[in-house]
Protein backbone atom coordinates (compact mmCIF):
# COMPACT_ATOMS: atom_id res chain seq x y z
CA UNK A 1 0.00 0.00 0.00
CA UNK A 2 1.32 3.43 -0.88
CA UNK A 3 1.37 6.02 1.86
CA UNK A 4 1.46 9.70 0.95
CA UNK A 5 4.26 11.66 2.62
CA UNK A 6 4.92 15.36 2.01
CA UNK A 7 7.61 15.49 -0.64
CA UNK A 8 11.17 16.46 0.17
CA UNK A 9 14.42 16.09 -1.70
CA UNK A 10 15.97 13.41 0.52
CA UNK A 11 12.82 11.31 0.56
CA UNK A 12 12.74 11.32 -3.24
CA UNK A 13 16.44 10.51 -3.28
CA UNK A 14 16.12 7.57 -0.90
CA UNK A 15 13.29 6.09 -2.97
CA UNK A 16 15.50 6.26 -6.06
CA UNK A 17 18.36 4.69 -4.09
CA UNK A 18 16.16 1.78 -2.99
CA UNK A 19 14.92 1.26 -6.54
CA UNK A 20 18.43 1.07 -7.96
CA UNK A 21 19.82 -1.51 -5.53
CA UNK A 22 20.06 -4.74 -7.58
CA UNK A 23 20.06 -7.10 -4.59
CA UNK A 24 17.22 -5.39 -2.70
CA UNK A 25 13.69 -6.61 -3.22
CA UNK A 26 11.79 -3.81 -1.51
CA UNK A 27 8.91 -1.64 -2.69
CA UNK A 28 10.01 2.02 -2.50
CA UNK A 29 6.43 3.22 -2.97
CA UNK A 30 5.49 1.72 0.43
CA UNK A 31 7.89 3.91 2.37
CA UNK A 32 6.35 5.60 5.42
CA UNK A 33 7.60 7.17 8.66
CA UNK A 34 8.78 4.71 11.31
CA UNK A 35 10.15 6.99 14.03
CA UNK A 36 12.20 10.07 14.70
CA UNK A 37 14.64 11.01 17.42
CA UNK A 38 16.30 14.01 19.01
CA UNK A 39 18.81 14.39 16.18
CA UNK A 40 18.58 15.12 12.46
CA UNK A 41 18.11 11.42 11.70
CA UNK A 42 14.82 10.07 10.36
CA UNK A 43 13.65 6.48 10.07
CA UNK A 44 11.26 5.02 7.52
CA UNK A 45 9.69 1.59 7.19
CA UNK A 46 9.43 -0.06 3.78
CA UNK A 47 7.84 -3.32 2.65
CA UNK A 48 9.87 -6.14 1.13
CA UNK A 49 8.71 -8.50 -1.58
CA UNK A 50 9.41 -11.34 0.88
CA UNK A 51 6.61 -10.13 3.18
CA UNK A 52 9.02 -8.62 5.73
CA UNK A 53 9.47 -4.96 6.53
CA UNK A 54 12.76 -3.08 6.60
CA UNK A 55 14.01 0.18 8.08
CA UNK A 56 15.62 3.01 6.15
CA UNK A 57 17.86 5.37 8.12
CA UNK A 58 18.14 8.87 6.67
CA UNK A 59 21.13 10.57 8.33
CA UNK A 60 21.78 13.78 6.37
CA UNK A 61 25.40 14.96 6.09
CA UNK A 62 27.03 17.07 7.38
CA UNK A 63 24.86 17.02 10.51
CA UNK A 64 24.99 13.21 10.73
CA UNK A 65 27.49 10.49 9.87
CA UNK A 66 26.45 6.84 9.45
CA UNK A 67 29.96 5.44 9.90
CA UNK A 68 29.87 5.29 13.73
CA UNK A 69 26.53 3.44 13.53
CA UNK A 70 28.03 0.91 11.09
CA UNK A 71 31.08 0.41 13.31
CA UNK A 72 29.16 -0.03 16.57
CA UNK A 73 26.61 -2.33 14.92
CA UNK A 74 29.52 -4.59 14.03
CA UNK A 75 31.12 -4.37 17.50
CA UNK A 76 27.90 -4.98 19.44
CA UNK A 77 26.67 -7.58 16.94
CA UNK A 78 29.83 -9.65 17.42
CA UNK A 79 28.98 -9.92 21.12
CA UNK A 80 25.76 -11.75 20.28
CA UNK A 81 23.49 -8.86 21.22
CA UNK A 82 20.49 -8.19 18.97
CA UNK A 83 21.18 -5.16 16.76
CA UNK A 84 19.86 -4.31 13.29
CA UNK A 85 21.65 -5.94 10.38
CA UNK A 86 22.93 -3.51 7.75
CA UNK A 87 21.63 -4.74 4.39
CA UNK A 88 22.68 -1.82 2.17
CA UNK A 89 24.51 1.45 2.64
CA UNK A 90 25.29 4.75 0.95
CA UNK A 91 27.78 6.26 3.36
CA UNK A 92 28.40 9.46 1.42
CA UNK A 93 24.73 10.40 1.22
CA UNK A 94 23.82 9.01 4.65
CA UNK A 95 21.41 6.18 3.84
CA UNK A 96 21.24 2.73 5.42
CA UNK A 97 18.79 -0.12 4.88
CA UNK A 98 18.40 -2.14 8.08
CA UNK A 99 16.61 -5.21 9.30
CA UNK A 100 13.46 -4.30 11.22
CA UNK A 101 13.36 -5.02 14.96
CA UNK A 102 9.66 -4.19 15.09
CA UNK A 103 7.76 -1.32 16.65
CA UNK A 104 7.28 -2.49 20.25
CA UNK A 105 9.61 -0.52 22.48
CA UNK A 106 10.31 -1.41 26.08
CA UNK A 107 8.53 1.82 27.04
CA UNK A 108 5.28 0.62 25.43
CA UNK A 109 5.52 -2.87 26.92
CA UNK A 110 6.75 -2.14 30.45
CA UNK A 111 4.33 -2.55 33.34
CA UNK A 112 4.48 -4.18 36.76
CA UNK A 113 3.75 -7.59 35.25
CA UNK A 114 6.36 -7.46 32.47
CA UNK A 115 9.11 -5.30 33.98
CA UNK A 116 11.12 -7.96 35.83
CA UNK A 117 11.57 -10.25 32.82
CA UNK A 118 12.25 -7.36 30.43
CA UNK A 119 14.85 -5.78 32.70
CA UNK A 120 16.62 -9.07 33.32
CA UNK A 121 16.81 -9.59 29.55
CA UNK A 122 18.27 -6.10 29.16
CA UNK A 123 20.79 -6.75 31.93
CA UNK A 124 21.88 -10.01 30.29
CA UNK A 125 22.46 -8.23 26.97
CA UNK A 126 24.33 -5.43 28.69
CA UNK A 127 26.67 -7.90 30.40
CA UNK A 128 27.13 -9.69 27.06
CA UNK A 129 28.27 -6.46 25.38
CA UNK A 130 30.48 -5.40 28.28
CA UNK A 131 32.35 -8.71 28.42
CA UNK A 132 33.60 -8.10 24.86
CA UNK A 133 35.08 -4.71 25.76
CA UNK A 134 38.55 -3.77 24.58
CA UNK A 135 40.33 -0.41 24.70
CA UNK A 136 40.99 1.37 21.43
CA UNK A 137 37.86 0.08 19.65
CA UNK A 138 35.44 2.87 20.59
CA UNK A 139 36.16 6.53 21.45
CA UNK A 140 37.12 7.12 25.06
CA UNK A 141 34.57 8.59 27.46
CA UNK A 142 37.30 10.82 28.88
CA UNK A 143 37.22 13.70 31.32
CA UNK A 144 36.81 16.29 28.57
CA UNK A 145 33.68 14.61 27.21
CA UNK A 146 32.18 13.94 30.63
CA UNK A 147 32.80 17.57 31.61
CA UNK A 148 31.31 18.94 28.38
CA UNK A 149 28.17 16.97 29.13
CA UNK A 150 27.99 18.36 32.68
CA UNK A 151 28.29 21.90 31.33
CA UNK A 152 25.00 21.43 29.50
CA UNK A 153 23.34 21.84 32.90
CA UNK A 154 24.56 25.39 33.73
CA UNK A 155 24.54 26.50 30.10
CA UNK A 156 21.12 25.27 29.00
CA UNK A 157 19.07 24.29 32.03
CA UNK A 158 20.12 27.06 34.40
CA UNK A 159 21.00 29.81 31.94
CA UNK A 160 18.43 29.27 29.19
CA UNK A 161 15.59 27.36 30.82
CA UNK A 162 15.53 28.98 34.25
CA UNK A 163 16.90 32.26 32.94
CA UNK A 164 19.30 32.54 35.88
CA UNK A 165 22.86 33.87 35.84
CA UNK A 166 24.73 32.11 38.61
CA UNK A 167 26.94 34.06 40.98
CA UNK A 168 30.67 33.40 41.18
CA UNK A 169 30.12 31.58 44.47
CA UNK A 170 27.40 29.38 42.96
CA UNK A 171 29.58 28.56 39.95
CA UNK A 172 32.46 27.63 42.22
CA UNK A 173 30.18 25.39 44.29
CA UNK A 174 28.84 23.64 41.20
CA UNK A 175 32.34 23.12 39.81
CA UNK A 176 33.39 21.42 43.06
CA UNK A 177 30.46 19.00 42.73
CA UNK A 178 31.49 18.39 39.11
CA UNK A 179 35.04 17.56 40.28
CA UNK A 180 33.68 15.01 42.78
CA UNK A 181 31.52 13.36 40.13
CA UNK A 182 34.28 13.28 37.52
CA UNK A 183 36.80 11.78 39.96
CA UNK A 184 34.37 8.95 40.68
CA UNK A 185 33.33 8.43 37.03
CA UNK A 186 36.90 8.26 35.76
CA UNK A 187 37.98 5.86 38.52
CA UNK A 188 35.36 3.29 37.50
CA UNK A 189 36.33 0.28 35.38
CA UNK A 190 36.00 0.96 31.66
CA UNK A 191 33.79 -1.02 29.25
CA UNK A 192 31.75 -0.46 26.10
CA UNK A 193 29.04 2.12 26.83
CA UNK A 194 25.91 2.47 24.66
CA UNK A 195 25.14 5.91 26.24
CA UNK A 196 21.36 5.72 25.73
CA UNK A 197 20.48 2.24 26.96
CA UNK A 198 16.89 2.94 27.98
CA UNK A 199 13.26 2.07 27.30
CA UNK A 200 12.91 4.04 24.06
CA UNK A 201 15.94 2.39 22.47
CA UNK A 202 15.24 -1.20 23.51
CA UNK A 203 12.78 -3.21 21.43
CA UNK A 204 10.81 -6.25 22.55
CA UNK A 205 11.90 -9.03 20.18
CA UNK A 206 11.91 -12.82 20.14
CA UNK A 207 14.34 -14.47 20.17
CA UNK A 208 17.28 -12.46 21.48
CA UNK A 209 15.40 -9.88 23.52
CA UNK A 210 16.03 -6.97 23.62
CA UNK A 211 16.67 -5.48 20.20
CA UNK A 212 19.06 -2.56 20.67
CA UNK A 213 18.86 0.72 18.73
CA UNK A 214 20.44 4.19 18.65
CA UNK A 215 23.95 3.08 19.61
CA UNK A 216 25.98 5.25 17.23
CA UNK A 217 27.36 7.40 20.07
CA UNK A 218 28.84 4.42 21.93
CA UNK A 219 32.13 4.95 23.78
CA UNK A 220 34.58 3.18 26.10
CA UNK A 221 33.79 4.42 29.58
CA UNK A 222 32.43 3.89 33.13
CA UNK A 223 30.91 0.48 33.77
CA UNK A 224 27.79 1.74 35.59
CA UNK A 225 26.71 4.23 32.91
CA UNK A 226 24.38 2.03 30.87
CA UNK A 227 22.87 0.43 33.97
CA UNK A 228 21.94 3.91 35.21
CA UNK A 229 20.43 4.75 31.82
CA UNK A 230 18.33 1.58 32.06
CA UNK A 231 17.16 1.77 35.66
CA UNK A 232 16.96 5.54 36.22
CA UNK A 233 15.16 6.09 32.92
CA UNK A 234 14.00 9.62 32.08
CA UNK A 235 10.78 8.21 30.59
CA UNK A 236 9.60 5.71 33.21
CA UNK A 237 10.11 5.41 36.96
CA UNK A 238 10.27 2.43 39.30
CA UNK A 239 10.27 2.11 43.08
CA UNK A 240 13.69 2.45 44.68
CA UNK A 241 13.45 -1.10 46.04
CA UNK A 242 12.96 -2.48 42.51
CA UNK A 243 15.83 -0.43 41.12
CA UNK A 244 18.11 -1.65 43.91
CA UNK A 245 17.08 -5.26 43.30
CA UNK A 246 17.80 -5.02 39.55
CA UNK A 247 21.09 -3.22 40.18
CA UNK A 248 22.20 -6.00 42.54
CA UNK A 249 21.14 -8.65 40.01
CA UNK A 250 23.30 -6.89 37.42
CA UNK A 251 26.21 -6.77 39.91
CA UNK A 252 25.89 -10.51 40.57
CA UNK A 253 25.81 -11.36 36.85
CA UNK A 254 28.69 -9.00 36.08
CA UNK A 255 30.86 -10.63 38.75
CA UNK A 256 30.05 -14.11 37.46
CA UNK A 257 30.96 -12.96 33.95
CA UNK A 258 34.33 -11.69 35.16
CA UNK A 259 33.58 -8.00 34.71
CA UNK A 260 35.65 -5.69 36.95
CA UNK A 261 32.86 -4.41 39.17
CA UNK A 262 33.65 -3.65 42.79
CA UNK A 263 33.58 -6.67 45.12
CA UNK A 264 31.72 -4.48 47.62
CA UNK A 265 28.09 -4.05 46.55
CA UNK A 266 27.77 -0.81 48.55
CA UNK A 267 30.74 0.70 46.72
CA UNK A 268 29.25 -0.47 43.43
CA UNK A 269 25.92 1.19 44.21
CA UNK A 270 27.68 4.40 45.17
CA UNK A 271 29.40 4.37 41.77
CA UNK A 272 25.98 3.77 40.19
CA UNK A 273 24.52 6.81 41.95
CA UNK A 274 27.44 9.14 41.17
CA UNK A 275 27.37 8.08 37.54
CA UNK A 276 23.63 8.61 37.53
CA UNK A 277 23.98 12.14 38.80
CA UNK A 278 26.39 12.99 35.98
CA UNK A 279 23.84 11.65 33.51
CA UNK A 280 20.86 13.37 35.12
CA UNK A 281 22.56 16.78 35.00
CA UNK A 282 23.47 16.20 31.37
CA UNK A 283 19.92 15.16 30.49
CA UNK A 284 18.44 18.25 32.17
CA UNK A 285 20.67 20.32 29.90
CA UNK A 286 19.87 18.29 26.79
CA UNK A 287 16.11 18.44 27.30
CA UNK A 288 16.33 22.20 27.85
CA UNK A 289 18.44 22.57 24.70
CA UNK A 290 16.02 20.49 22.64
CA UNK A 291 13.29 22.93 23.59
CA UNK A 292 15.07 26.29 23.49
CA UNK A 293 17.37 25.64 20.51
CA UNK A 294 15.56 23.00 18.49
CA UNK A 295 11.93 23.84 19.23
CA UNK A 296 11.15 20.33 20.50
CA UNK A 297 8.87 20.71 23.52
CA UNK A 298 8.03 17.02 23.93
CA UNK A 299 10.87 16.53 26.41
CA UNK A 300 9.74 19.23 28.84
CA UNK A 301 7.26 16.86 30.47
CA UNK A 302 10.17 14.56 31.39
CA UNK A 303 12.18 17.23 33.23
CA UNK A 304 10.44 16.78 36.63
CA UNK A 305 11.37 13.09 36.85
CA UNK A 306 15.00 13.78 35.95
CA UNK A 307 15.11 16.52 38.57
CA UNK A 308 13.63 14.11 41.12
CA UNK A 309 16.41 11.62 40.35
CA UNK A 310 18.96 14.43 40.66
CA UNK A 311 17.77 15.60 44.05
CA UNK A 312 17.43 12.10 45.51
CA UNK A 313 20.92 11.03 44.44
CA UNK A 314 22.61 14.26 45.55
CA UNK A 315 20.73 14.24 48.83
CA UNK A 316 22.18 10.90 49.88
CA UNK A 317 25.86 11.93 49.94
CA UNK A 318 27.56 14.66 51.96
CA UNK A 319 30.01 15.42 49.15
CA UNK A 320 27.07 16.27 46.88
CA UNK A 321 25.09 18.36 49.40
CA UNK A 322 26.22 21.67 47.81
CA UNK A 323 24.22 20.72 44.71
CA UNK A 324 21.02 20.47 46.77
CA UNK A 325 21.65 23.95 48.22
CA UNK A 326 22.28 25.31 44.73
CA UNK A 327 19.10 23.75 43.35
CA UNK A 328 17.12 25.30 46.22
CA UNK A 329 18.59 28.71 45.41
CA UNK A 330 17.90 28.32 41.70
CA UNK A 331 14.31 27.28 42.34
CA UNK A 332 13.71 30.51 44.23
CA UNK A 333 15.17 32.58 41.37
CA UNK A 334 13.62 30.64 38.51
CA UNK A 335 10.51 31.69 36.59
CA UNK A 336 7.25 31.58 38.51
CA UNK A 337 5.34 29.83 35.72
CA UNK A 338 6.08 26.96 33.35
CA UNK A 339 8.41 24.11 34.09
CA UNK A 340 10.20 25.01 37.31
CA UNK A 341 11.54 22.80 40.04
Amino acid sequence: MSVNIPSDIRLSEVKQWLATQPDLKVSPETIRPASSDASFRRYFRVDGEDGNTYIVMDAPPPQEDVRPFIHVAEVFGESGASVPKILARDVERGYLLLSDLGNTTYLHQLNHDTAHKLYLDAIESLVLIQTQSKPGVLPEYDRALLHRELMLFPDWYVGKHLGVTMTEKQTESLNKVFDVLLANNLAQPQVYVHRDYHSRNLMVVSPGNPGILDFQDAVYGPITYDLVSLLRDAYIQWDEEMVLDWAIRYWERARRAGLPVSHDVDAFYRDFEFMGLQRHLKVLGIFARLYHRDGKDGYLKDLPLVMEYTRKAAGRYNALAPLIRLLDELEEKGPSVGYTF
